[in-house]
């Protein structure tokens, strides 16, 4: 009986603690706003480097871009639109929490896919996993194997131009970057962005985007999308894809975990996932080798993981939070 009331003692404990370390964690996640606002005076916040900050502008930026080419222009010779048009979109693309914070989370990805590809020969396209899905005998999920990796291997390319194909938001990423475009004042005819608004939806399939294809190759996995769980097997990609769906968590929000300001949001989206806490720790080490892994893991059951992360209210409202300022 003691033994029970001392294991409940301590677990409660351990929980206290990584409820305020998710609450630390979060206030980093909001701190990065005014950074990537004043980079050149703040430019050493972990989670928002000059690197990420770039990104995030080419992103912003080319995703202006392919909104005002939907933009019927009979008028003009030159297909382009001016530089102080495009900039001017992209100013109130920025003003969007939420796709400023996506942006920041695909950066912050790109960032970690590449140290990974460096550090320990993981490849940011073909992981080991992938290629055994691709060679899979069940049809269905070899399909869908080759479909990720031509989206994986799209993103990859489009990462290095920075740009980002409004096809790959979310939907209700999409849907606000067209209503920012139709309520910018760009000097466009009111039919001009009537038609391109048409057009943009038209082309518009988010089944289709990367996350909604690794989502769906997860589903199909079933139960063997545990192995999507090991990073140096999966690719960072899919590793996050799964951590997402297990744990039900938005997939910005599982990538930023893998951040190495954020190793109590990891080990618990780990173990929220149903990792043992040694399959934990390995996982850990691939990302911050010289990271502190929280202490008694194994004390916090994985219900009590998914718990703590779902009543973390502040999770979500601090990476939205990353959004607020501009660039």
């Amino acid at each position: 009986m003691s033994d029970v009331v001392i294991d409940r003692t301590q677990g409660s404990a351990i929980e206290a603690i990584l409820r305020d370390e998710l609450a630390r964690e979060n206030r980093a996640l909001r701190g990065a706003a005014p950074v990537i606002t004043h980079m050149l005076e703040d430019a050493g916040h972990g989670l928002v480097t000059d690197a990420v900050v770039a990104r995030v502008r080419g992103m912003l930026a080319d995703i202006a871009r392919q909104l005002l080419a939907a933009s019927p222009r009979d008028h003009s010779d030159d297909p382009q639109f001016p530089d102080c048009v495009v900039d001017a979109l992209c100013d109130a693309l920025a003003s969007d929490n939420a796709l400023l914070a996506h942006c920041h989370a695909l950066a912050v990805e790109t960032e970690l896919t590449r140290r990974l590809e460096q550090d320990a020969a993981l490849d940011p396209v073909l992981s080991p996993l992938m290629q055994e899905l691709v060679a899979s005998k069940r049809e269905e999920v070899a399909e869908l194997a080759m479909s990720v990796l031509a989206a994986q291997s799209r993103f990859v390319q489009t990462q290095r131009r920075m740009h980002l194909p409004l096809g790959e938001l979310p939907a209700e990423l999409f849907g606000a970057a067209v209503r920012r475009f139709e309520k910018a004042k760009l000097g466009l005819e009111a039919e001009a962005i009537a038609k391109a608004k048409d057009v943009l939806r038209g082309e518009y399939d988010e089944a289709e985007s990367r996350a909604g294809r690794m989502l769906r190759l997860v589903t199909v996995l079933g139960a063997g999308a545990l192995a999507a769980l090991e990073l140096d097997h999966a690719g960072l990609a899919l590793f996050a894809s799964a951590i997402a769906a297990r744990t039900r968590q938005p997939r910005d929000l599982a990538v930023l975990a893998c951040h190495e300001r954020q190793p109590s949001r990891l080990a618990l989206s780990l173990r929220a996932a149903g990792l043992e806490p040694d399959a934990i720790e390995r996982q850990f080490r691939l990302l911050h080798p010289a990271g502190l892994l929280p202490d008694m893991l194994g004390a916090i059951a994985p219900d009590q993981a998914r718990a703590l992360l779902a009543g973390n209210s502040a999770s979500e409202n601090a990476h939205q939070a990353v959004g607020r300022g501009a660039l």
